[in-house]
């Protein structure tokens, strides 16, 4: 599975983290920073504490494999 991960910063300088699962791929740069700029606009998102996004830190493409062990 993959994931795009956005982290902001928040009033306080902490990162803060919106995970999109299965995102359109390919990912277009561009577009994600237009995206993270308008969530920090709409002022909507906070982190667990209260503190808004503030500023764009970082845009990353996980993929995550999983194998699992049957155990007898």
């Amino acid at each position: 599975m993959k994931t795009l991960e956005l982290h902001f910063l928040t009033s306080e300088g902490k990162t803060a983290r919106l995970a999109i699962e299965d995102p359109q791929e390919p990912v277009n740069p561009v577009e994600v920073k237009n995206a993270m700029q308008s969530i920090i606009d709409a002022g909507v998102f906070m982190d667990s504490e209260g503190h808004p996004y503030e500023e764009i830190k970082t845009a990353r493409l996980v993929e995550r494999t999983v194998t699992e062990y049957t155990l007898e």
